[in-house]
């Protein structure tokens, strides 16, 4: 075979196999309805005091983590219900150092399907 010929060959198995080894794009994960609707909720109901991020007060706690910390917040709840009750009855589960301030009015204001998807997204917060 002639050197060149064998040359350009080879040139061009190493151009595909650049090609290929190429990462392929990852996907945007398509985000959960349920999830997205209780964000909506968050940022139009609760975002105005809680914050997302940590160490940061804005008149409650943040909630950076609070799926993680509702877990063992109070014997006998799950981290599902603890957040439900804290919604629905915050006086109940009232943060040491701060005020017993929370609207109390949520069951009344918020859909049923509104509060699951509020506790659906903040479960995401671990």
């Amino acid at each position: 075979m002639n050197r060149n010929i064998l040359i350009l060959l080879l040139a061009a198995a190493l151009a595909l196999s650049a090609c290929s080894a190429a990462a392929a794009p990852q996907p945007t994960p398509t985000p959960d309805p349920i999830i997205a609707q209780g964000q909506a909720v968050f940022n139009a109901r609760c975002a105005t005091c809680h914050a997302l991020v940590p160490d940061t007060i804005i008149i409650g706690p943040s909630l950076y983590g609070v799926a993680t910390r509702a877990e063992t917040r109070v014997d006998g709840l799950s981290a599902e219900e603890y957040i439900m009750m804290s919604i629905l009855r915050p006086g109940d589960y009232v943060v040491d150092g701060f005020n017993n301030v929370m609207i109390t009015n949520f069951a009344k204001e918020l859909t049923g399907e509104e509060l699951d998807s509020l506790v659906a997204f903040l479960m995401t917060l671990k």
